[in-house]
């Protein structure tokens, strides 16, 4: 079971639902975490349980990158709205890059989303498996 957060602008907050409903199979054995009112919509129309933060300008990028942070996130797709400003772009940026320090493989639009769905539905994050399984301890 891996953990995949699920972000969405408000301009791509449908193309989300549409997009875990059609994969609804593959999401549905995992652990899903989301910001507020995209984890709301994807409750209402899918049969999914979805750890619900607080929406992203109010901290739910921050709260996801909290986990993101302390590699216990293994999936990101992150439906990005880039032809609208956002009042919160530094902690999405802050976001991607934890990320990259991490490893952890995003998505932030819908084509390379069905990429890593289908990739994850073949099985190919075994990998992901070795790293919480020989995580070091916290530093004393």
């Amino acid at each position: 079971m891996l953990n995949i957060a699920l972000i969405a602008h408000d301009r791509k907050k449908e193309e989300m639902v549409n997009f875990v409903t059609a994969y609804e199979r593959v999401f549905m054995g995992h652990k899903l975490f989301a910001t507020g009112t995209t984890g709301a919509r994807i409750m209402e129309a899918t049969k999914l349980d979805v750890h619900r933060f607080m929406s992203g300008p109010l901290g739910g990028d921050q709260q996801i990158g909290a986990l993101v942070a302390k590699n216990e996130m293994d999936l990101l797709i992150f439906l990005r709205d880039p032809l609208m400003a956002q009042p919160h772009e530094p902690d999405i940026i802050a976001l991607l890059r934890l990320c990259d320090v991490q490893g952890i493989p995003v998505a932030t639009n819908i084509a390379t989303a069905e990429l890593l769905v289908k990739s994850l539905d073949r099985g190919d994050f075994g990998w992901r498996e070795l790293v919480h399984k020989y995580k070091p301890g916290e530093p004393e």
